[in-house]
Formats: C-alpha cells, structure tokens, sequence
C-alpha cells in the first residue's frame, strides 16, 4: 500500500513557474522537481481548493 501525499498549491506553483532569479526560489524548484520524479510511489491528493485555485475547475 502507498502512502498517500497531499499536494497543495506550491508544488503545482514550483513545478509549473518560470526558473526563479532568487537561489532560494531556485532551490524550491529543483526540490520539488526531484520530488515530482517520485510521485509514482505515493497516492497523490489534492483537496477541491487546490484544484479552484489553479483553474482546474
């Protein structure tokens, strides 16, 4: 069984923005792009705010 993961605005923000000019904003990014690589081992979740807030619905 999976661990379920709760994936909430940032991760879709970070994953989908440009390359940040801050190391910090940088670092964010390519954390979360390396997690991302790994989203096949967990049950991703996503509450109907998260998906609003992006325009998905």
């Amino acid at each position: 069984m999976k661990r379920k993961v709760y994936i909430e605005t940032s991760v879709i923000s970070y994953l989908t923005a440009r390359p940040s000019k801050t190391i910090i904003g940088a670092a964010h990014q390519q954390i979360t792009l390396a997690w991302w690589e790994t989203r096949s081992q967990y049950d991703l979740v996503v509450s109907e705010s998260v998906l609003r807030e992006c325009g998905g619905r």
